[in-house]
C-alpha cells in the first residue's frame, strides 16, 4: 500500500477496519461474491513480505483472508490491497503479488484493490502481456474507487464499513458537516459494542476532520434533532473523545470538547423541560464529560425542572 507524507498509518487503519468487518466489507461492495463465501471458516493469514530485488524494496501484503466457498472443498484466498496514493504501475504490482501468493499457496486467489486517495482517476482493473500473435496473460482484479462513490447513496445503510468509509467518499468540502452528521446517525442505528464503535470513529475522524466553526455547526444540527437521537449521538461522541483524553491528547482540546458536549446537553434539556436559568446553565457547563454523558441519558426521563435540580445536587 502506498503511503503519503501526512504521517497517517493508512496500512494499520484499513487493516483493522477490514479484519474487524471483513464480511460487511464484502457484503457492501461485492454482494454476489458475499453470498458464496462461507464466513464461518474465515481466518487471516500472517502478513506476507515480498522483496522486489529490482528496486530494493520490501512490500507488505495488506490483508490476506483464507476461507471457503459454500458447498465446495478446498480453501480460497481473498487478497485485499489498499492504495493511499496514485501509483502508475499498480496493476502490475497486483499481478506480482498474485504470482507470489499463488506460488506459495497454490490456491485460488481473489484479488481486490481499494483506492482511497483523494484524486479521481480511472484506475485499471487489468494487467496483460500480449504479442500480435499471442495473448500471453490477462490478469483481472476487482477495484473499489472510494472517491467515485457518492456518499449520499450509503447513508441509509446499516453497514459499519459504509459508515467508516463515508470519510473517504466523494463529498464536497461544504458537505463535511452533513457527512459527519449522517455518519453519527448511522452509528445510532447500529448495535455495536464500544470497542467497535471506537474503531469506526477513530477511522472516520482520521480522514474527515472538522474545524471549530464546522464543529459548532454540527452541534447546532444535532441540537435540532429529537432528544432521543441527539442523546445517542452525544453518547457516541463522548465515548470517542474520552478515549482520546485517556490516550494523552492535549488538555486544551479536551476542554473544547467538554464545552461542545455541555452545549448539546443544554439543548436537550431546553427541548425537554423548557427555559433554563443562568445558574442552572452554569452548573451544567461546569460538569466534566462523564457527568455530562450521564446527564444526557438522565434528561430523557425528566418531566420537570425540579428533577433536573435534584439531579445536579446529587
Amino acid at each position: 500500500m502506498g503511503n503519503n507524507n501526512t504521517g497517517i498509518d493508512h496500512d494499520r487503519l484499513f487493516k483493522e477496519l477490514l479484519e474487524t468487518f471483513f464480511e460487511e466489507f464484502m457484503e457492501l461492495f461485492f454482494p454476489e461474491i458475499h453470498q458464496q463465501i462461507d464466513f464461518n471458516d474465515l481466518h487471516f493469514n500472517k502478513q506476507e513480505i515480498f522483496t522486489d530485488v529490482t528496486v530494493g524494496e520490501k512490500h507488505f501484503i495488506d490483508l490476506l483472508a483464507e476461507t471457503k466457498l459454500k458447498g465446495e472443498e478446498g480453501i480460497i484466498l481473498v487478497h485485499v490491497e489498499s492504495q493511499a496514493q496514485y501509483q502508475a504501475n499498480f496493476a502490475e504490482r497486483m499481478f506480482i503479488y498474485f504470482s507470489r501468493l499463488y506460488q506459495k499457496y497454490r490456491s485460488r486467489i481473489l484479488p481486490i484493490a481499494i483506492f482511497s486517495y483523494d484524486q479521481i482517476k480511472d484506475e485499471p482493473d487489468n494487467f496483460n502481456i500480449k504479442f500480435p500473435f499471442l495473448y500471453v496473460l490477462d490478469f483481472n482484479f476487482h477495484i473499489v474507487e472510494l472517491k467515485k462513490k457518492p456518499w449520499q447513496e450509503y447513508i441509509k445503510s446499516d453497514n459499519p464499513v459504509a459508515a467508516a468509509l463515508l470519510s473517504k467518499m466523494g463529498y464536497r468540502k461544504e458537505e463535511k458537516v452533513k457527512v459527519k452528521l449522517e455518519y453519527l446517525r448511522m452509528l445510532t442505528r447500529m448495535e455495536l459494542d464500544p470497542a467497535r464503535m471506537v474503531l469506526l470513529t477513530g477511522f472516520f475522524e482520521t480522514y474527515l476532520k472538522l474545524n471549530k466553526e464546522e464543529e459548532k455547526t454540527l452541534e447546532e444540527s444535532i441540537g435540532k434533532l429529537s432528544p432521543k437521537e441527539a442523546e445517542k449521538m452525544l453518547e457516541i461522541t463522548t465515548s470517542w473523545h474520552e478515549k482520546g483524553r485517556i490516550e494523552g491528547r492535549r488538555e486544551g482540546r479536551q476542554e473544547g470538547r467538554q464545552e461542545g458536549q455541555a452545549e448539546l446537553v443544554l439543548r436537550l434539556i431546553s427541548k425537554k423541560i423548557g427555559f433554563l436559568s443562568g445558574e442552572i446553565t452554569e452548573k451544567v457547563r461546569s460538569l466534566d464529560i462523564d457527568s455530562l454523558n450521564d446527564l444526557g441519558e438522565a434528561v430523557l426521563d425528566f418531566t420537570s425542572m425540579n428533577e433536573l435540580e435534584k439531579w445536579l445536587k446529587t
